[in-house]
């Protein structure tokens, strides 16, 4: 017999570990605010930003998404006596809610989140990987803690999802669940204000003094020791050497911000890199850039390069993580070795002195990235996914409507 339920929607808690600028919390802020109301009653829980992060918290407000701040939610690696606290605030308002399904997203929130819904018995837990923490961020013995606490974590999760392909071979890799456990779901946007981004072409460059025979080469994100913002500088320097009209862009904020202001000093190129802190006029960036870098360690799906490729700006990428998936070489962007400076400022030189082929590639990428990232699809991606696990466990929604799609923002 079916559990019944006398509620009349799918309630969704959706937990993050913080609001901080990138593609998790736009991802968890898209699916609070696009799933249907009709279908679903959706409650995002948030932690706290970490320093020189940036929020979101006003983005998710524009979309209609309050969320319920627990400051307590750190993402730092350890234990501490907040996390306990955390984890009783989140066992009473599971309590509270008695929500159908818990959705984690990242790994501190994912770790205490689905201890506290576990103990909780909510019907359905699932977590997401946007990317993994089990290499590239700290040194063997935690990643050999971290992907043990994973696979305990994956014995009580009814389904762990991932945003591409190859992050969920990682994860089975690392034995972390078998690969019909993981489901992929790829990330959606509203890209329309990327796609339309040449409108805007100019404006930045006149706002930074910049000529239109300048070479701009940028990179976009979080300035934090797995994005390896050195290695962006270090191929800076090769590329200035060869391209006299080369300027660098550095978007975004971080804790090593200064360091990097540094390096590039000692590069020799400080007057040709411009640090803009966070922008929210990204589509403007993007509409002048003409190649952006993502030269990470690890990665799950970075969202710059979905909105540059979207913006009809050439990527050129390090071999890490989801961005096999996302970028096809020579035909929607380059994928180079990671930490290989040469490599990719080989690349991006490339793309600089054959302009025509970096149109071909551009109008490829933009193509790609509208077909395989558009909100409505994931939209529809997950609640199919929600509906098969509540048909898996009997669970009935008496009166929930058909379609599980609202997609208005």
């Amino acid at each position: 017999m079916g559990i019944r339920h006398t509620e009349a929607r799918i309630k969704i808690l959706r937990i993050i570990g913080r609001l901080n600028i990138g593609g998790p919390a736009i991802h968890v802020v898209n699916l609070t605010a696009g799933l249907s109301p009709d279908r679903y009653t959706s409650l995002l829980v948030a932690g706290s930003e970490n320093e020189a992060e940036g929020s979101m918290l006003n983005v998710a407000r524009s979309h209609g998404v309050t969320p319920t701040i627990i400051p307590e939610i750190v993402t730092v690696f350890g234990l501490a006596p907040r996390d306990a606290k955390a984890l009783w605030k989140l066992y009473c308002l599971i309590r509270k809610e008695r929500p159908h399904i818990v959705h984690t997203h990242t790994a501190k929130a994912g770790f205490l989140g689905r201890l506290a819904a576990g103990l909780a018995r909510v019907p359905i837990i699932v977590h997401t990987f946007h990317g993994h923490v089990l290499h590239g961020y700290y040194g063997p013995r935690k990643n050999w803690l971290l992907r043990r606490v994973e696979r305990s974590l994956a014995l009580f999760t009814d389904r762990l999802v991932t945003v591409s392909e190859h992050v969920k071979s990682e994860l089975v890799s690392y034995s972390v669940a078998k690969a019909e456990k993981i489901n992929v779901i790829p990330l959606g946007f509203d890209l329309r204000p990327f796609l339309n981004s040449r409108v805007h072409r100019g404006e930045f460059r006149r706002e930074m003094g910049l000529s239109g025979e300048t070479k701009l080469v940028g990179i976009v994100g979080r300035i934090f020791p797995i994005k390896n913002h050195g290695l962006f500088l270090e191929s800076a320097a090769r590329i200035a050497a060869r391209e006299p009209c080369a300027r660098f862009i550095v978007v975004g904020d971080g804790v090593l911000r200064h360091a990097l202001e540094q390096q590039a000093q000692e590069l020799g190129i400080a007057k040709r890199v411009l640090f803009t802190g966070w922008r929210r006029d990204l589509p403007t960036i993007y509409a002048d850039l003409d190649v952006l870098v993502v030269s990470s360690d690890n990665e799950g799906t970075p969202v710059s390069a979905i909105e540059a490729m979207a913006s009809g700006c050439p990527v050129v990428a390090t071999r890490v993580g989801g961005l096999p998936d996302l970028i096809t070489n020579e035909e929607t962007g380059f994928l180079v070795q990671p930490r290989d400076a040469d490599g990719m400022a080989s690349s991006v030189l490339h793309l600089l002195e054959n302009p025509e082929m970096a149109h071909e590639i551009a109008r490829n990428a933009a193509i790609a990235a509208q077909s395989r990232f558009a909100l409505k699809r994931l939209i529809s991606d997950m609640d199919r996914f929600y509906t098969n696990l509540l048909e898996q466990k009997s669970i009935l929604i008496p009166s929930a409507q058909l379609t599980g799609m609202r997609v208005t923002i």
